[in-house]
């Protein structure tokens, strides 16, 4: 009776209300299909709705994809609505870290890291090890993929070309992950496991992982390795950048840290926490992106073609120092070179809004507030920002907003980015927390898909299934099958 009452009331507005379990059902009934569900209850609500989970639990969600709220929260009202200590408690791998911390601490924080982040040195040597990783191991291996017409998944080698990207300029070792041999990258699936389970905590009452915790079963057995495998890989990495000549020392991301904040060099743990927070900011951002930007491209020839229509300027300036030279006729874009690329990186930014690799903010509310929409907020309530919802929203898009099309973020004439706020388009989130990595990533980004796409033909495989995994960041669940063909 009630069921048939709740029907009649709701449908097909809200999720499910149980009596004393509330919304706890309804959400891990539709959790494999999470994201597309909220957007769905997201669009047919006025992009608001309040949700709670079972009685006791304390859960109590206000879920949103308004602009003008997203501005308010991050922005204009924003030391009202920290991360938190449940945040902090669910990601405390990462204690004490940029990550999770809030108020004066997270804005010194920052700014050591803006700092940091800012030097062209650092810069430098991050731009050369993503082309060296280009030259010397992604564009060999796809040679080789190409010329048997082999398949292979497009995300594993994203993630290793990555996690090599990021490792590097912050220990000044390479951990080789894209050599020929492709070992095992167990350090990856711990990361991976992070997110994972840090999805499975923010969707239980904290009182059940918590004993799952401390019983040392289920996803809280399988975090506790993976932190081992972590600890271990920091440890091993630290020591080979100790044992490497001192002027050289000089050039990784770990010892500036140090330098520039000398209580982080003396607690070790800090230390570990900080490079594992520097390893996954790295490493998530754009290894999650890429493989669906290559998802995208390989469906969409003809925003393949407007690309190298783009590159082909500076390509045709380097086959002639090829030919000249009798080298190779593989094409590598240097960051500088394809800084001023508006289609190139339209076409990243429209993957981006499509899938971004955070799909979900989470705030809390310290003090009773207003939003701009008119909801009344409470104190200790929790705010779930779908970031991904934002990217699919009619109103915010247009009838195509589920239509991959670089166009939408170019003036008419082309030429130029059109300005779209962040509070709209959250990939690099938005306000005081805007992400300090953001141009470093683009940069990245434009260097390895310039050098894919014109080299090579892609390919999708069909038959495959292709969602996101059940975590916190937007990864492919079962990878991304591909074949490429090399260009003449």
């Amino acid at each position: 009776m009630y069921i048939k009452f709740w029907r009649l009331r709701n449908y097909p507005l809200y999720p499910m209300d149980w009596p004393v379990v509330g919304m706890l059902p309804s959400l891990v009934a539709n959790l494999h299909n999470f994201h597309d569900e909220l957007t769905v209850v997201l669009a047919t609500n006025g992009c608001n709705f309040k949700a709670r989970g079972p009685v006791a639990s304390g859960m109590r969600f206000f879920v949103t994809a308004e602009p003008a709220n997203v501005r308010h929260i991050f922005t204009s009202n924003h030391a009202n609505y920290p991360k938190g200590e449940d945040f902090a408690e669910i990601f405390d791998i990462f204690s004490g870290t940029i990550f999770t911390i809030d108020g004066e601490a997270g804005r010194q924080h920052r700014a050591m890291f803006q700092n940091i982040l800012s030097n062209p040195r650092l810069l430098a040597l991050m731009a050369s090890c993503c082309r060296d990783k280009v030259v010397n191991g992604l564009l060999p291996f796809l040679t080789r993929m190409g010329s048997t017409r082999t398949t292979f998944d497009m995300q594993d080698l994203i993630t290793r070309l990555v996690f090599d990207l990021t490792a590097t300029p912050i220990f000044g070792v390479d951990p080789g992950c894209l050599s020929i041999s492709m070992p095992s990258i167990h350090v990856a699936t711990a990361m991976d496991t992070f997110m994972e389970v840090g999805l499975f905590r923010h969707t239980m009452p904290a009182c059940f992982w918590k004993v799952m915790r401390r019983l040392n079963i289920g996803p809280e057995r399988k975090l506790a390795m993976a932190e081992t495998v972590m600890h271990a890989f920091i440890r091993e990495m630290t020591e080979k950048s100790k044992a490497r000549c001192a002027d050289l020392l000089d050039d990784v991301l770990a010892m500036d840290i140090i330098s520039a904040n000398p209580s982080v060099g003396r607690d070790d743990v800090l230390l570990r926490n900080v490079l594992i927070v520097h390893m996954i900011a790295g490493r998530d951002t754009v290894g999650t992106t890429l493989p669906w930007v290559f998802y995208n491209l390989a469906r969409n020839p003809r925003v393949v073609s407007c690309i190298r229509k783009e590159l082909a300027p500076i390509a045709s300036l380097k086959a002639t120092a090829l030919a000249s030279n009798s080298i190779s006729s593989v094409v590598v874009f240097d960051p500088k070179e394809t800084e001023h690329l508006v289609y190139l990186q339209a076409a990243l930014l429209e993957s981006l809004r499509l899938y971004p690799p955070g799909p979900i903010e989470r705030k809390v509310v310290l003090a009773d507030d207003v939003l701009p929409s008119g909801h009344q907020l409470c104190s200790g309530e929790t705010i779930l920002i779908s970031i991904y919802a934002m990217g699919r929203m009619e109103s915010l898009w247009g009838k195509d907003c589920h239509v991959y099309r670089p166009e939408r973020w170019l003036s008419e004439d082309g030429a130029k980015l059109r300005y779209v706020p962040s509070n709209k388009f959250m990939a690099f989130n938005t306000g005081p927390r805007m992400c300090l990595g953001k141009d470093i990533a683009i940069a990245q980004m434009k260097t390895i898909v310039a050098a894919v796409v014109w080299n090579f033909d892609m390919e999708v495989l069909e038959g495959q299934s292709i969602e996101p995994k059940l975590s916190c960041i937007l990864q492919l669940k079962n990878g991304l099958m591909m074949m490429v063909k090399q260009r003449e």
